[in-house]
């Protein structure tokens, strides 16, 4: 906690002043995020860090997992779902990204025949919402010996369940009925902090960034 509150301290005293119009001008007209960023609640995945965003750029939703429900799951409140239609009802985001990431502890436990669940009844029910990506990576990937490969690949297809799973969302489909939204599935890779996006045209997962492009 002593080192949260000295980073207060830090940021008030050495950085705000470089922000203060921004946050004044935040304060006045309120928020108007450009893009949905669903992500996972990993301490490496930094939205706003990766994309070099400003406040008020993004409205982001961190869950285990980047998991995205259903619309017709119901029962128990869901936060993702209460933003997905906030954002794009209250907010008017134009984009939503569902980002992955690399060495997924989320993916890993659902790929896990083995994991105890012991005190974590409510992140067992959370991860049975993925049960199609681990059946998906059963089914697609029976090439992948490795461990950590199956659960990047399980972490890519976690992403395109996702994507799937927005459309069952209303106001989701009218805005890409109406043109005035688009997904976008992306995947980060922690060790090199790469981004890749899916590419439905080739069905794979490219450089966001071309590696010869950039400086």
């Amino acid at each position: 906690m002593q080192r949260l509150i000295e980073g207060i301290h830090k940021f008030r005293d050495e950085e705000f002043g470089e922000y203060q119009d921004l946050f004044q001008r935040l304060a006045h007209d309120g928020q108007h995020p450009h893009t949905l960023f669903i992500t996972c609640s990993d301490s490496r995945v930094l939205a706003e860090l990766i994309t070099h965003s400003q406040p008020g750029d993004l409205f982001v939703v961190k869950n285990v997992g980047n998991i995205v429900p259903p619309a017709h799951i119901f029962g128990t409140p869901s936060s993702t779902a209460a933003a997905i239609e906030f954002a794009i009802e209250s907010l008017k985001v134009e984009d939503i990204v569902v980002c992955g990431h690399s060495q997924c502890g989320a993916m890993k436990a659902l790929m896990s025949d083995e994991m105890d669940w012991t005190g974590m009844r409510h992140l067992e029910d959370w991860l049975t919402l993925a049960i199609p990506v681990r059946d998906a990576v059963t089914l697609r990937y029976q090439h992948l010996k490795d461990p950590a490969e199956r659960i990047d690949a399980a972490g890519e297809e976690n992403v395109l369940y996702a994507l799937e799973n927005l459309k069952t969302y209303s106001s989701v489909t009218r805005g890409l009925d109406a043109g005035k939204l688009s997904l976008h599935g992306w995947f980060f890779k922690i060790a090199t902090a790469e981004l890749f996006a899916y590419d439905p045209l080739v069905q794979q997962f490219t450089p966001l960034i071309d590696p010869k492009k950039a400086k």
